[in-house]
């Protein structure tokens, strides 16, 4: 028998390796390919387990905070209790309380409307503003630290820079689970009266501040002292609050506030409940009493030129405040609606002096008797229409009132004027860390000097974790 073989089925040496080089790269790609597939899949794991532990830490977290807070009592309804930021279970390890939330707010605006420096017409004014500059600028950029110091008390201190200006505008410390919804609260803080004096720039409806709070506080009024606070166990919320602070702010005054004990002092009560599953709403009473000396305005006289006046006596001021909520079946986040009011009445009566302002000037440092009675209000609407879009409109009146200067209104103007303004404005958020606003007012604060065309906007991005925001 004879084999015959065919050249063309021998295959050669070097024709085989190639081959099952071919082979072993086919197999390799096909393992990166899987192992990156692998990698993929178990990154998409772990950070699906990290937001949901992270939501679950936040869910424990404030779960412990109500029970610590009211023991076996029941908690106010979810939708009128503050928003503050939960504290930290009582077992947080020592490197927990270490590591605070920090946040970093970045504020600018572009402003059109008149030239000159705008004064409310009737009213002696201070605390400190943002004032009202045109074109392009950076408003004060806030820098916001918070942590609980130890199981017992948790600390919050808010920096603002503005241009060559640092201010601490808040720096304080809380008590945690006192029990019963006590609270107590020490150092520097933003009073609880009203409703929007509790509010930074950054959390307004609007560009600016509503000329209630501009006459009453500048901006807004801060306390150094005590505030003792509490919660009832009950199904509505009622919130009691009682302050005893330096009063060196406006309407109070730095040398007022230079003494032993409290040169000012506030109550509040705020009461609130749902009704149904897609409303809710909350009102309040507030009663600030300051005892300011020698405190400083600046007007201008008969002949128009500026003067500095110096108050001292006692101030009294009482604010009601009302705000009301609607979310389809209590969820926010794709449409919702805002309605919020708050009205003041003002007393104040001492000693008024009209310092000499020079050969020019009308006043020689006259001092008589001094006594106001002033009130005002405001009214605004915002409504979430589309997921990050609101529109909003407010409202703002001021009447002047009976004030008696004395002898000094030979050299001083006494206004009847009722001050009031209009404001529009539109903002997008693209997300919670941002927002952009488009708005439009109609000024008539300043009396012969309407501003019909005011045109701002503005900016506002946070930076890193920020604590939620109260009702």
């Amino acid at each position: 028998m004879s084999i015959h073989i065919h050249r063309e089925n021998i295959m050669p040496k070097h024709s085989l390796l190639a081959g099952a080089l071919l082979c072993l790269w086919a197999g390799a790609s096909q393992a990166d390919a899987s192992l990156d597939a692998l990698r993929a899949e178990i990154r998409q794991m772990r950070e699906s387990y990290e937001t949901r532990l992270a939501e679950m830490e936040n869910r424990l977290r404030l779960a412990e905070t109500r029970a610590a807070s009211f023991a076996t009592t029941p908690a106010p309804t979810p939708a009128t209790a503050p928003a503050t930021p939960a504290p930290l279970p009582a077992h947080a390890t020592a490197a927990n309380s270490l590591n605070p939330e920090v946040s970093l707010v970045l504020q600018g605006s572009y402003a059109e409307r008149k030239s000159g420096e705008r004064a409310i017409t009737g009213f002696l004014t201070g605390g400190h503003d943002h004032g009202d500059e045109r074109g392009f600028k950076a408003d004060h950029t806030e820098l916001t630290l918070a942590a609980n110091i130890d199981p017992n008390l948790r600390g919050y201190a808010n920096i603002a820079f503005a241009d060559d200006e640092v201010e601490v505008e808040e720096a304080w410390f809380q008590t945690l689970g006192l029990g019963n919804g006590f609270s107590v609260k020490g150092g520097r803080f933003l009073s609880g009266i009203g409703y929007a004096n509790e509010q930074h720039p950054h959390v307004w409806d609007f560009a600016d501040n509503n000329l209630m709070y501009s006459v009453l506080f500048g901006e807004h009024f801060g306390q150094d002292g005590l505030q003792f606070k509490w919660l009832a166990p009950t199904d509505t919320f009622l919130e009691l609050g009682v302050e005893l602070g330096r009063g060196g702010n406006f309407p109070g005054s730095e040398d007022g506030g230079n003494k032993n004990g409290a040169g000012a002092w506030a109550a509040f009560a705020h009461v609130g409940d749902d009704v149904g599953v897609s409303h809710s709403w909350r009102a309040g009473l507030s009663y600030l009493e300051a005892k300011p000396r020698d405190r400083e305005s600046h007007v201008e006289d008969l002949n128009d030129v500026e003067a500095e006046t110096l108050f001292s006596g006692k101030s009294k001021t009482w604010v009601a405040d009302l705000v009301w909520k609607w979310a389809p079946d209590g969820n926010p986040k794709a449409r919702n609606f805002k309605f919020q009011a708050e009205y003041f009445h003002r007393e104040e009566d001492g000693d008024f002096t009209c310092v000499d302002n020079g050969p020019a000037g009308l006043c020689n440092g006259t001092t008589d008797d001094y006594d106001s009675r002033q009130s005002g209000w405001y009214a605004q609407a915002v409504y979430q229409f589309m997921p990050r879009w609101r529109a909003g409109i407010r409202y703002d009146r001021l009447d002047s009132g009976d004030v008696d200067i004395g002898l000094n209104s030979a050299f001083l103007p006494v206004a009847d004027y009722r001050p009031d303004k209009w404001s529009l404005m539109a903002d997008y958020s693209p997300s919670e860390y941002s927002r952009f606003r488009l708005q439009l007012a109609r000024d008539h604060s300043m009396d012969g000097s309407p501003d019909n065309h005011q045109l701002t906007l503005q900016y506002i991005h946070n930076l890193g974790p920020h604590g939620a925001h109260r009702f």
